[in-house]
């Protein structure tokens, strides 16, 4: 199974960083990839208020699978810090 080698934090506030700055969503940058790595930082906060939300699946999630596995799984990647 892949397996990401940044955290979880980080991979959400750089998506949160290139919604604000890419022209692909609300900024205005044809070309942001240099500017997110700059401002990712700004958005762990966000991030983190993000996986918070995400602790308790929904309905469609728990019957996916193991809402104990969810659980963890995202209490691990709040626990987690970033450089």
């Amino acid at each position: 199974m892949p397996v990401s080698e940044k955290p979880l934090v980080e991979r959400v506030a750089r998506v949160l960083a290139g919604a604000a700055l890419s022209s692909n969503a609300e900024g205005s940058d044809p070309s942001a990839g240099d500017k997110i790595d700059l401002a990712w930082r700004e958005h762990v906060n966000q991030a983190e208020a993000v996986l918070h939300t995400m602790r308790e699946p929904d309905e469609a999630m728990a019957a996916a699978g193991d809402v104990e596995t969810w659980r963890a799984m995202v209490a691990a990647a709040i626990a987690q810090k970033v450089d």
